[in-house]
């Protein structure tokens, strides 16, 4: 009796294996490289272009902020004992409040820059996880993966360069108006 259930139980266990070998063998699997995807899109090297044109004069307070901090450390540090007490005083006075702007522009503009790339990138890895799903159905794919979770791929399974253009093509960016 034991080894008819024991028979019994191994046939179904054969079975199953079976059923799943020509099931995983009519699976269809892709990957896509999805930050890649994302970033090489021509919407997010456009928003990357505006930020970094909005974003510089902050950036050149910041740098002349710098280059002043320098400056006066410099001065403090080549005439130490050549100042009027006052005048070192008024220096190093001035120096601090530098060094406080300074800091208190380069946390500001980190945090707005990181807030607004946030919010581009979430926007765009939305719209782009849509184009991923319609080329999966467009083509039959039953699992799209992305490389970051693989350990190999050959290289013909990958849609990265597909979703890129199908995102362009889908998102198009305006171009700027010609200089006149």
């Amino acid at each position: 009796m034991n080894l008819r259930m024991g028979l019994g139980s191994l046939m179904v266990c054969s079975a199953l294996l079976g059923v799943a070998q020509t099931a995983s063998a009519q699976l269809k699997i892709t990957v896509i490289n999805l930050q890649r995807a994302v970033l090489e899109s021509a919407e997010i090297k456009k928003a990357d272009a505006d930020m970094q044109a909005r974003y510089k004069p902050r950036t050149a307070a910041i740098e002349q902020l710098q280059k002043d901090i320098v400056g006066i450390s410099q001065q403090l540090q080549t005439n130490a004992g050549k100042f009027t007490p006052q005048a070192e005083a008024d220096l190093t006075a001035q120096l601090q409040k530098k060094q406080r702007d300074y800091q208190r522009l380069q946390e500001d503009l980190q945090a707005d820059v990181e807030r607004e790339r946030n919010d581009v990138l979430q926007k765009a890895t939305t719209k782009m996880g849509e184009i991923v799903k319609k080329i999966a159905e467009e083509k039959g794919y039953d699992l799209v993966v992305d490389t970051s979770v693989t350990v190999f791929v050959k290289p013909a399974m990958e849609i990265t360069t597909d979703a890129i253009a199908a995102y362009d093509k889908a998102y198009p960016v305006a171009s700027a108006p010609a200089a006149k």
